[in-house]
C-alpha cells in the first residue's frame, strides 16, 4: 500500500466511527446474547396462550397478531439473536416433536382406499397452490407454501415448509400472510363445513373423512367432526393425523427441488435433520414404547416452539412488505382450500363407505 493509500485508508477509518461507511466486523453471538428476543418473544407467546384459553381463538393466530402488534420491537438489534433462534431453532426442534402425534398403526387402520385417497387430495392441493401462486405472479416457493399449509397441517405446515424453504425464496411477510389466510381459512372451515357435511347427507365415517382431509390445522379439523358426532371426529383425527404424518415426505420432496444452497450437491442428503427427527420420532412413537404422559408432553412441547416461532415470526416481519402484497396471497391460499374441499368431499361420497 502506498503512502498517499494509507492515510486516505486511516482517514476513512476516523470518520466511520459508527460503521456507516464500513462494516464494523461482526460479534460472535453469545448464549446469554439470545436471553432478551427469548424473553420478549416467551411473554408475548404466553398472552397469546391466555386469549386463545379463554376466548377460543386459535393459538396460531393469536400469537402472530400479537407477534406483528410487537413489529415495532425488530429495530432493536439487542433482541435480534433471540428472535433469529425463535424463528428457526424453535421451530425446527416444533417439527421434529410434531411426529410424537402420528403412529404407523393409526395410518394403516385407515384402510388402503382412503390413504390412498388422503395423498390425491394432498398432492393436488399442494399443486393447486403452486399452479395459483405462478398464475397470480408470485414464485413456485411461495406456492409450495400456500398449498402446502393447505394440504397438510395449516400453520404447521406453513413454519415447516419456510424452514425448508429459507428466507431467501419465502420473506417473513409472505410467511406472516400465509399464516393470517389459514388461521382464518380454518376457523371458518370448522363452522362450515360440517353444515355442508349435513346437507349432501353424509354418515359419520364420510364426514369425518372430509372434515379430516380437507379443514387446515389439526385443532379446527378435530372440532369440526365432534360438533358433527363422535364416530365423525373418531374418523377425522385418524384421517388428520395421516397427513400430518406426510408432512415429513412432502418436505423431503420439496427440499430435493428446493435445495439449501439453490444447488443439488453430489452425496449430500435431501433430507434436512429436523425431518430425519420426525421419521425418527414418528417410528419410535409407532412400538408404543413411549408412555402417554412423556407423549402429551411432547405435544405440549410441540405446540409451544411453533406457537413462539409464530410470534417471533410476527415480530420480525416487514411491515411495509406485508401491506404492500394485497390480496393476491390469500387467493392462492383459497384456490388450494377449495380444491382440497372439492376432493375430500367427491372420496367421501365415491370412496368411503
Amino acid at each position: 500500500m502506498g503512502a498517499e493509500e494509507f492515510r486516505v485508508g486511516r482517514q476513512v477509518m476516523a470518520a466511520d466511527l459508527y460503521g456507516d461507511l464500513m462494516p464494523l466486523p461482526a460479534k460472535p453471538v453469545r448464549a446469554i446474547d439470545h436471553l432478551p428476543g427469548l424473553a420478549v418473544t416467551l411473554a408475548a407467546t404466553l398472552a397469546a396462550g391466555y386469549l386463545s384459553d379463554h376466548y377460543g381463538a386459535p393459538l396460531t393466530l393469536m400469537a402472530l397478531l400479537i407477534g406483528l402488534a410487537l413489529n415495532f420491537l425488530n429495530a432493536d438489534a439487542r433482541l435480534a439473536p433471540g428472535l433469529v433462534f425463535a424463528s428457526r431453532a424453535l421451530l425446527r426442534w416444533g417439527i421434529v416433536l410434531v411426529g410424537v402425534r402420528v403412529t404407523l398403526m393409526q395410518i394403516a387402520g385407515l384402510g388402503l382406499p382412503a390413504l390412498a385417497a388422503v395423498i390425491v387430495i394432498v398432492a393436488a392441493t399442494l399443486g393447486a397452490g403452486v399452479i395459483a401462486a405462478r398464475r397470480l405472479g408470485f414464485s413456485a416457493a411461495f406456492g409450495v407454501l400456500a398449498g402446502g399449509s393447505v394440504a397438510i397441517c395449516g400453520a404447521s405446515a406453513a413454519m415447516a415448509f419456510a424452514s425448508v424453504l429459507g428466507e431467501r425464496r419465502i420473506s417473513q411477510a409472505q410467511l406472516a400472510l400465509t399464516l393470517v389466510g389459514i388461521s382464518a381459512l380454518s376457523a371458518f372451515a370448522m363452522f362450515l363445513y360440517p353444515i355442508i357435511a349435513h346437507h349432501v347427507g353424509l354418515d359419520d365415517r364420510q364426514a369425518g373423512f372430509m372434515l379430516g382431509a380437507a379443514i387446515h390445522d389439526v385443532a379446527q379439523s378435530l372440532g369440526a367432526g365432534y360438533s358433527f358426532s363422535p364416530g365423525a371426529g373418531q374418523t377425522a383425527a385418524i384421517v388428520k393425523l395421516t397427513r400430518v404424518a406426510l408432512l415429513a415426505p412432502a418436505m423431503a420432496v420439496v427440499a430435493y427441488f428446493f435445495p439449501a444452497d439453490g444447488e443439488r450437491k453430489k452425496g449430500a442428503s435431501p433430507l434436512p435433520w429436523y425431518v430425519i427427527g420426525f421419521f425418527v420420532l414418528a417410528a419410535i412413537n409407532s412400538t408404543g414404547v413411549v408412555p402417554p404422559v412423556a407423549a402429551d408432553g411432547a405435544q405440549r412441547l410441540a405446540t409451544g416452539c411453533l406457537a413462539c416461532a409464530v410470534t417471533a415470526t410476527g415480530i420480525r416481519s416487514p411491515m411495509q412488505q406485508l401491506l404492500g402484497n394485497g390480496p393476491r396471497p390469500f387467493i392462492a391460499i383459497g384456490v388450494a382450500t377449495v380444491v382440497a374441499l372439492v376432493l375430500a368431499l367427491t372420496a367421501a361420497l365415491t370412496i368411503i363407505r
